[in-house]
């Protein structure tokens, strides 16, 4: 699932979608799909120990990636969005690539979304939340780790923007076009894919 688009457009917004074996593709896909259709460019990005562009998602459905995580450590993003699922966000977690991106991310005060596993798993384990709300997949072991965890489907503050899980994902990725695009946009595209 190549989405990279080459322009000259160096005003474009990018967003960078890391993914790897165990990534929930739900949430991956419906990220993906609603930010190009929005106009972003967006980088499906492979993380963990791969050899091949590939990742086996969660159901087993396989997703072709862009570039490998380490090819995005120079690129600046507008935003970094991470899709859950398990183990995709324990490897999400543990790459120091993506660890890097997203302290880069929270320190230069840019966008950072997570939904389903990796609020908690990934931004909360690397204190990328600190005293802002978020929320999460709704089990014990994942709100436990964020101290302001809420039970809205869609959680924005700030520059933090997270969500549930597979059910939210459309909310959550028209949520991603709003802050990025603005309300006209995101309303637009509601009603052109009848969410």
């Amino acid at each position: 699932m190549s989405t990279s688009k080459s322009s000259g457009d160096v005003s474009k917004i990018k967003v960078l979608v890391p993914i790897s074996n165990g990534t929930e593709e739900i949430e991956a896909v419906t990220i993906i799909d609603t930010l190009v259709r929005a106009g972003a460019e967006v980088t499906t990005a492979i993380v963990g120990e791969h050899t091949s562009l590939t990742a086996t998602c969660s159901r087993g459905v396989k997703i072709v990636g862009d570039k490998f995580i380490e090819d995005c450590i120079h690129e600046n993003w507008n935003m970094i969005a991470c899709p859950g699922g398990m183990p995709g966000a324990t490897h999400l977690r543990d790459s120091k690539a993506l660890t890097s991106l997203l302290q880069s991310q929270y320190a230069a005060n840019k966008y950072i979304a997570a939904i389903c596993a990796s609020p908690a798993v990934v931004l909360s384990h690397h204190n990328l939340i600190k005293g802002r709300k978020a929320t999460c997949y709704p089990v014990p072991k994942f709100t436990a780790m964020i101290p302001s965890c809420s039970n809205s489907a869609v959680e924005i503050d700030g520059t933090l923007i997270t969500s549930q899980g597979p059910g939210t994902s459309l909310m959550f990725a028209l949520s991603l076009v709003e802050v990025l695009f603005g309300k006209e946009k995101a309303e637009a595209l509601h009603k052109e894919m009848i969410a």
